[in-house]
């Protein structure tokens, strides 16, 4: 046998342990499973700022802090809700004030504004966060943040609001003959109990604007407001 230096052999053994730990190594990673591929997941029915609206924001607060609103909940002017008239309640919507450019995200509760040319009625919080408390109005754009299709479901078209029941009713009698279903929902004011006249059940809310424009154009109604119907 040829003499070897310890040196030689130290660095032969040194050689075959690495190699021996990449082929180790190399196996292991072989072993690996490869990642999955991504599950599908179903789009949601609203994607996050297609939907936007512009006008004219207004706020309200007292007396109607503390009273319900229209999905049943109490209504508190410091929080961070709102009444529009087609959004699902629980929608939220990023209202940004189109003169400073402030912004806030408020949750659809209830039900309004019925005054014509407004678009939101924000609670008095919202309205303080974007510092138009003073003026009472202000020109926004709203955006939703989250929410069911806001297009889609049931709603009817609004002509008219009475103090006296009988007004409402004569005005349902009216229309009943030629617009059916025409029918009467009460709503407990602060100042009492109003008599609102609502005409039709259409599934979108295309369909109930295009309804309002005949309405108005054939009985001369001034205002109509189209709104969601929530059974």
């Amino acid at each position: 046998m040829p003499f070897e230096r310890p040196g030689n052999r130290t660095r032969r053994w040194l050689t075959v342990a690495a190699l021996s730990a990449l082929v180790f190594i190399a196996g292991c990673h072989r072993r690996i499973p490869a990642p999955s591929p991504p599950s599908t997941v179903p789009a949601p029915p609203v994607v996050p700022g297609k939907w936007s609206e512009e006008g004219i924001a207004s706020w309200y607060g007292r007396p109607f802090s503390g009273r319900h609103a229209a999905d049943g909940e109490i209504y508190n002017m410091y929080k961070m809700v709102a009444a529009h008239r087609t959004l699902p309640f629980n929608s939220l919507v990023r209202v940004t004030d189109l003169q400073n450019g402030r912004q806030v995200v408020v949750r659809i509760i209830d039900r309004g504004p019925f005054v014509n040319n407004r678009i939101i009625d924000l609670s008095f919080g919202a309205a303080r966060a974007l510092d138009m408390v003073g003026p009472g109005v202000a020109p926004v754009r709203l955006e939703l943040v989250s929410g069911e299709n806001p297009t889609s479901g049931d709603f009817t078209v609004q002509v008219g609001a009475f103090a006296v029941r009988q007004n409402a009713e004569r005005l349902r009698v009216r229309l009943g003959s030629k617009w059916g279903p025409v029918f009467i929902q009460e709503y407990d004011s602060p100042s009492g109990l109003l008599y609102r006249v609502r005409v039709g059940e259409v599934k979108s809310e295309e369909a109930a604007r295009r309804l309002a424009t005949e309405l108005r154009q054939d009985q001369g109604f001034k205002t109509t407001f189209v709104v969601r119907l929530d059974l």
